[in-house]
């Protein structure tokens, strides 16, 4: 779905990401890890358009995309939220849904003056879809509250609600997981894997909590200091010295090993 070649960006001589490349294949879901400082951010920010690289390439289903804008991605199918949720926080759940999609006839006033029976059977299909997405979610009980009230966990799944109100093709999630309890997070993971099996999204995921990478994630890929590490299988990626010593804290460490 997409391929990263040889991305690199540079911040006042700082190696953000350094001459990074690996793949994300379509229909599965990538885990992106790696300590604070290695550059996951800075690169999800170059592939969904928000800065552009110094170097390098990103292609979205074989078409090269570099630096395209991210309303342009947009409309391409890929999606990318934050590790904090950017809703509106004086609008109700639904219609945080509702606003979603593009090129709706009731953004223009001409419109609801001239075609108000188009606008209105638009907003009801709109609304029809937004209702779908709340119940897949499992978030009625909240749908009519202000977006602003909602807990931590609620904003994530409205966030990953947003990306199904658009059909994406290919999501990039942000930490999911950071500052949400244990129940909404397994919510939170069940969703997700039922959006990848049922529907066929991609996703990349970005998740400092090992458990949710484990559960979810097949293929992982390691980053620290801007570069690839390594990228396989959890079961390879924990058995890595290089990954241990990076991320785990030291191989002998992480393995409880005693010995010299």
């Amino acid at each position: 779905m997409i391929v990263i070649d040889n991305v690199s960006k540079h911040f006042s001589g700082i190696r953000a990401v350094d001459g990074c490349s690996f793949r994300i294949a379509k229909g599965r879901i990538t885990g992106l890890i790696g300590p604070n400082g290695a550059g996951k951010t800075t690169l999800f920010n170059i592939v969904a358009g928000f800065i552009r690289a110094d170097t390098g390439r990103v292609l979205l289903e074989g078409k090269d995309v570099t630096g395209q804008p991210p309303h342009r991605l947009f409309h391409r199918g890929l999606v990318r939220t934050f590790q904090i949720p950017q809703e509106f926080s004086r609008m109700t759940l639904i219609e945080n849904l509702m606003v979603v999609p593009a090129g709706q006839s009731g953004e223009r006033l001409l419109a609801t003056w001239l075609r108000p029976g188009r606008v209105a059977a638009e907003e009801r299909r709109v609304r029809e879809k937004a209702e779908e997405v709340i119940d897949f979610l499992q978030l009625g009980h909240v749908a009519r509250e202000l977006a602003g009230n909602l807990s931590g966990g609620q904003k994530k799944l409205l966030e990953l609600g947003r990306t199904m109100m658009t059909d994406a093709k290919v999501v990039l999630l942000d930490e999911p997981g950071a500052g949400v309890n244990r129940t909404l997070l397994a919510k939170l993971c069940e969703s997700i894997r039922r959006l990848n099996e049922e529907r066929g999204y991609t996703f990349c995921i970005i998740e400092h909590d090992m458990d949710v990478i484990t559960r979810l994630c097949d293929p992982v890929v390691v980053m620290a200091q801007g570069r690839v590490l390594t990228e396989g299988s959890m079961n390879h990626v924990r058995s890595n010295e290089a990954v241990l010593d990076a991320y785990f804290g030291g191989g002998a460490a992480a393995r409880g090993d005693d010995t010299p």
